[in-house]
């Protein structure tokens, strides 16, 4: 199974097709319907299995079942490639569409927006998130801007840990502030250079010793458990 060309046609209903409501994925129980995510064989065994948005399902008179599958590509595959912020289990839904055989669906998958896949606790194997469109032709993205974080001013990549100062609540990369991620993951209290500076009240960095607090909970750290 290949992803065809962007761009080309899908073909044209043939007589004798009918939609199905749902696809039984073959030897396993799991159901797949309209609307659910699923991973899909690549002609190359070697490479992490195709994700895809399934559209629609038909059969044939021989009772072939294919599906109409929305892609999406992983940053690798896109023409501005893999970047700093990309996270390992992030997608771009394209707006490449195809049809394949059902049989070379291997399982089911979730693909969560960027916000819902920032809170959870653990991820799973078929845990995905997307929080872009992609022109797989042009190689646009939608949208074109998202918010910046730290010094090094880059998009939140979800994998790494940040620590969030407490004064004007922007997210910092331990490297990018001179803590090693253990360093960051002791902090009690933290407060950037620049309101370190803007405060002579706060004279400290909390990596060296904690200002006094009435709470005990420690910095809140960005990064998902995986």
């Amino acid at each position: 199974m290949a992803k065809t060309r962007p761009g080309s046609l899908a073909p044209k209903s043939k007589p004798g097709k009918k939609d199905l409501d749902s696809f039984t994925i073959r030897g396993t129980n799991k159901v797949v319907r309209v609307g659910d995510c699923v991973l899909m064989r690549p002609p190359d065994n070697g490479k992490p299995p195709y994700v895809a948005r399934v559209e629609k399902i038909e059969s044939d008179s021989r009772n072939n079942v294919k599906v109409r599958v929305r892609w999406y590509y992983r940053p690798e595959e896109s023409l501005g490639g893999r970047r700093q912020f990309h996270g390992a289990k992030e997608l771009f839904l394209s707006d490449h569409y195809d049809v394949q055989s059902a049989q070379t669906i291997e399982g089911k998958c979730i693909v969560h927006s960027f916000k819902n896949y920032s809170k959870l606790e653990n991820v799973g194997a078929e845990d995905y998130f997307c929080r872009f469109e992609y022109k797989a032709v042009t190689g646009a993205f939608t949208p074109d801007r998202v918010a910046v974080y730290c010094k090094c001013e880059m998009p939140y990549n979800p994998d790494d840990l940040m620590v969030q100062c407490e004064v004007c609540k922007d997210w910092y990369h331990p490297a990018c502030v001179d803590m090693t991620i253990e360093e960051a993951k002791m902090l009690d209290h933290f407060v950037c250079f620049e309101c370190t500076e803007d405060d002579a009240k706060r004279s400290q960095n909390g990596f060296h010793s904690s200002p006094v607090s009435d709470s005990d909970e420690k910095v809140e750290t960005k990064r998902r458990k995986r």
